[in-house]
């Protein structure tokens, strides 16, 4: 087994350069969500509730679009390591085509079938009619995140990673501006509740799609892609990107149907659960966002990487990446730790909500040690060669064949204590973490990326 850490301080700055600002554009949505929480929760725990499994199912396009972008970025990253720039802006095409097909489909599925759609997650119909309502101002969001997040996902493939940040730092003043002012009804706006929080969050998604596509579509001159670009013919590139791409998408797919179906569970555990859910996902996020830095950053440095022809040099590079997985696992175990409890106070919770997130918030702990080494190797490095496929199905084997069986039996049939039913949902993380490192040892992740024309030959 080669080192963990390797003697190339170019490797190290060039991570940090690309990481940290995705990692604080990560830690700014993230603050997003909380302030979001904190605020319905303000409220009540029936509208924090609402606004929790409503957003589960926004989630899942949110996912898919994730899917669409570290597919198509794949392609992105290679390809410009190769200074292949028509293959770059086909792919972009491609990809933008597929989000606004994605986009179609949730609004239309959000506008017909609402009901439906929280029913899905929760049975009390105090929490069904919040969470219509705040779906229904949701409706239009999906466009503005789609087009915003997979376009954000190329411009950090390109080197273009302070736009972004600079974009989100906006977005949270916006966001936490109109929920303030729709929420609790101020300057003279109605007091509209889990209304007004939708409402904020649109208003910031439309910030954000102005900033990143109009500085994509109108100034980029690294891709150069504008509007027209968007109806150009992509042709035998279809192939390859359906080939690379396309896997991880059914794997992000199947894994948001997969989470959701977590969701699923943990709304059928009571009110008390999901609010305390609620409350820690958000601390989660916040422990976990320089390791979604590292992740992206795995897989833009490993396609670069490749791109310019260097195997060897890929190889070193994973190995030093599982490194920075194994330390910032403990790193962000420990700032769970540290900010568990004043996290919990900030919440009007009742005692037996702060019993069982002060439980959650234990397996969360341990469980972040696992989920940040397979996380920087799969969503990273392994990804980044192009591994997609393998990918795809070591995702949704662990999590549909460990991952949900357990948590069901856990919860619904031995109703096991909160831990251990939350321990249960995510033992696929755990598991992944020692197939991440075998895969890597094999050497067999790293696949060759074919340009058009040698598709066309």
């Amino acid at each position: 087994m080669q080192s963990l850490f390797i003697k190339d301080k170019e490797f190290y700055k060039n991570v940090a350069r690309i990481s940290i600002p995705i990692a604080l554009q990560g830690l700014i949505t993230t603050g997003v969500n909380m302030m979001d929480t904190v605020m319905v929760g303000a409220v009540g725990e029936t509208e924090l509730s609402a606004v929790s499994l409503a957003n589960q199912f926004i989630n899942i396009f949110h996912i898919f679009c994730m899917g669409i972008g570290m597919g198509a970025s794949v392609l992105v990253s290679r390809y410009y390591g190769m200074k292949d720039k028509p293959a770059l802006k086909k792919t972009v095409a491609i990809m933008l085509r597929l989000t606004l097909i994605m986009a179609l489909l949730f609004c239309i599925a959000t506008v017909l079938l609402p009901k439906q759609i929280m029913k899905i997650y929760t049975t009390e119909s105090d929490i069904i009619t919040l969470g219509i309502e705040y779906l229904r101002y949701s409706v239009i969001s999906y466009f503005f995140l789609g087009l915003s997040l997979t376009s954000t996902i190329v411009l950090r493939n390109v080197g273009l990673v302070k736009i972004p940040l600079y974009t989100s730092i906006g977005a949270f003043f916006v966001n936490v501006g109109a929920n303030y002012i729709f929420i609790f009804g101020k300057f003279g706006a109605p007091k509209m509740g889990v209304a007004g929080a939708a409402l904020g969050t649109l208003i910031a998604r439309i910030f954000e799609f102005i900033i990143i596509c109009g500085y994509l579509f109108l100034k980029d001159k690294e891709i150069k892609f504008r509007i027209k670009d968007l109806f150009m013919k992509v042709g035998a590139l279809w192939k390859e990107y359906m080939r690379i791409s396309i896997p991880v998408l059914i794997s992000d797919g199947i894994l948001a149907l997969g989470n959701n179906s977590v969701a699923m569970v943990i709304g059928r555990l009571g009110e008390s659960f999901v609010a305390a859910n609620a409350v820690t996902a958000v601390t989660q996020q916040l422990s976990s966002v320089m390791i979604q830095g590292f992740s992206q950053a795995g897989s833009i440095v490993t396609g670069h990487t490749l791109g310019q022809g260097d195997r060897e040099k890929a190889l070193r590079q994973g190995y030093a990446f599982l490194g920075i997985g194994i330390i910032f696992g403990f790193v962000a175990a420990g700032i769970i730790t540290l900010i568990n409890a004043p996290i919990i106070a900030a919440y009007n919770l009742s005692p037996q909500t702060k019993s069982i997130a002060e439980q959650l918030m234990l397996s969360i702990s341990i469980i972040i040690v696992f989920q940040a080494t397979n996380s920087i190797m799969t969503k990273g490095v392994l990804r980044g060669g192009g591994d997609t496929k393998v990918l795809m199905t070591a995702d949704n084997i662990f999590l549909w064949i460990a991952s949900i069986p357990l948590g069901i039996l856990a919860g619904l049939v031995l109703h096991l204590p909160a831990f251990w039913i939350y321990f249960a949902l995510k033992i696929d993380q755990v598991l992944k973490a020692f197939w991440c490192v075998i895969r890597l040892r094999s050497g067999k992740w790293i696949k060759k990326i074919r340009t058009e024309s040698e598709i066309e030959s």
